[in-house]
């Protein structure tokens, strides 16, 4: 099969591999054909193209990045590569962030997304400070340049001692209402979080935001906001879209209150998710000493009690996370090994896909007739051969046609990065 020489118009996918959970059927892989017309999946017909078993998958959804602090380590790395080093850090370049330097920086990092496959974006806004009078335009610009080929969300960040019911922390719900965006909080134990969780919770329902956590992001078995955040949404009946964050705490819990605790969270209606290697960067970083756990929530339990498990690739060349290229392969690569994926079920595709699309309230990524023909099209012809590779030859379609997968250059950002 020759990637470069798909057909326009109407034309088929013959004898491709899909995962079966994505198009109602069981088992893993399955061969299939898929046709395109007129930008939309449809009935096989017009001209064939034989894939020889190469996987077709859907769109991915990320629904958890930081687009705006995205590519700023070449001005301002992380020290020492810890949690404490990456916060400092990222504070003190906050002073460079005028709405030109975040604007640039996230074209730049939608432009990567968008060349790797990916549809749908939510991304956290540092908006601490004052910060979101700056950002949150920037947000909206981003979202009206960028319609039509990815989704754009965002979410206030802001840790929980901030939070009240002031003015400052009033006129950033308003903006964020205003910008139709999701309130989110950085939770971790400080005595008064009960009685601020159900604050925040009812500032968010009576303005029918979505909400959307950093929570337990830290090896401290003693942190346990999570549960407490699922104890507040089930005291106050907040019942719009939750979603919680990193989780990492509850990994180094007792079994027995570990999952306690996930037994709350399934029963408040929590959406999870997992940042599978932003955590292996920060998470147990000591001097001299070898990390000895992996920092990923507990993705098996939560799933097997009904918990929406999603993974996304959080922070791009950043102080948090001095990597990544919001490269949703790399993700599902990454994931597969770090959380141990294979072996335990054939729909984890979905974690990157379809769930994430659900928690955030996107349209879902679909293979059904008469849906976006939004594609992905991979030489490898099984999960060996597609977690092998980075798959940097894939060819991605919108609305049917292939797009142009050049990526930015690095030294676009060079007039940036100066100090």
């Amino acid at each position: 099969m020759d990637f470069k020489t798909l057909p326009s118009g109407r034309f088929t996918l013959r004898n491709v591999s899909v995962p079966a959970c994505l198009i109602g059927q069981p088992g893993d892989l399955v061969r299939t054909d898929i046709g395109v017309d007129a930008g939309k999946i449809a009935a096989p017909g017009g001209m064939d193209v034989d894939m020889g078993g190469a996987m077709v998958l859907p769109t991915f959804t990320d629904m958890h990045t930081h687009l705006d602090k995205g590519h700023i380590w070449p001005r301002s790395p992380n020290p020492d590569g810890t949690f404490d080093g990456a916060l400092s850090t990222v504070r003190a370049d906050h002073a460079r962030w005028t709405a030109e330097d975040v604007g640039a920086r996230m074209d730049f990092a939608l432009r990567c997304a968008y060349a790797h496959g990916t549809a749908r974006i939510r991304t956290h806004i540092d908006s601490v400070d004052g910060q979101y009078q700056r950002s949150w335009p920037v947000v909206v610009e981003m979202r009206e340049k960028w319609a039509g080929r990815i989704d754009l969300q965002a979410v206030s960040l802001m840790s929980c001692d901030r939070f009240g019911t002031d003015a400052a922390f009033d006129d950033l719900a308003n903006v964020v209402q205003q910008a139709g965006g999701v309130l989110g909080l950085v939770t971790y134990p400080i005595p008064d979080l009960p009685r601020i969780l159900n604050g925040f919770f009812e500032m968010a329902g009576r303005m029918g935001l979505h909400v959307d956590f950093h929570t337990d992001e830290t090896m401290d078995p003693t942190s346990e906001t999570l549960c407490m955040i699922a104890e507040s949404v089930l005291e106050t009946g907040y019942d719009l879209p939750v979603v919680v964050g990193h989780c990492c705490s509850v990994s180094t819990q007792e079994e027995a209150r570990a999952l306690d605790t996930l037994d709350i969270v399934a029963k408040a209606g929590l959406n999870a998710v997992s940042l599978p290697m932003c955590n292996l960067y920060l998470q147990d970083r000591a001097p001299g000493r070898t990390p000895r756990r992996r920092g990923v929530t507990l993705v098996h339990e939560m799933k097997a009690r009904g918990i929406p498990v999603s993974f996304a690739s959080d922070n791009t060349r950043d102080p948090f996370y001095a990597y990544g290229d919001l490269d949703m392969v790399e993700v599902m690569r990454e994931a597969t090994r770090i959380a141990h994926l294979d072996h335990t079920g054939t729909d984890w595709v979905k974690a990157f896909t379809t769930t994430p699309a659900a928690a955030c309230m996107f349209d879902a990524p679909d293979l059904s007739p008469d849906a976006p023909a939004d594609l992905i099209l991979f030489r490898a012809r099984s999960w060996t051969e597609f977690f092998a590779r980075p798959q940097s030859d894939r060819v991605v379609l919108r609305r049917g046609t292939a797009i142009d997968r050049t990526l930015p250059d690095y030294a676009e950002l060079d007039h940036l990065m100066t100090n």
